[in-house]
């Protein structure tokens, strides 16, 4: 058996993060939910993302109702982009579950599924 060590960042309202909450309940791997409205990512735990999913932009959900800063992050410098991220981490596609130093964005049971092997 594989020690896994689930981090689960989403939201209460997030219909996926509840399904990814779900399916590890269900095969009683124990995890923990991360709301990120009430605690947000370190800048640690966001680069080890963004590296295991290939790159800022895939972290980001492009259709957030808060269009102005999409736009801005769309626009601003790319030094810059990972900061005004980490500062507005609403703009996140949730579930970000985080296995040690792998990651997946969104309901991926097929790729948690590996990590059990």
């Amino acid at each position: 058996m594989v020690t896994m060590n689930i981090q689960i960042f989403g939201t209460s309202k997030c219909f996926d993060t509840k399904k990814a909450v779900r399916y590890f309940k269900e095969r009683n791997i124990k995890y923990q939910l991360i709301d990120i409205k009430e605690k947000e990512m370190s800048k640690g735990e966001l680069t080890s993302v963004v590296q295991a999913v290939g790159g800022l932009d895939s972290v980001i959900n492009w259709n957030h109702k808060d269009q102005d800063l999409i736009a801005l992050i769309k626009h601003i410098v790319q030094e810059d982009k990972f900061e005004k991220v980490l500062e507005n981490q609403k703009i996140l596609s949730t579930p970000i579950v985080r296995n040690k130093n792998k990651a997946t964005i969104g309901y991926q049971p097929k790729v948690w599924e590996g990590w059990a092997e």
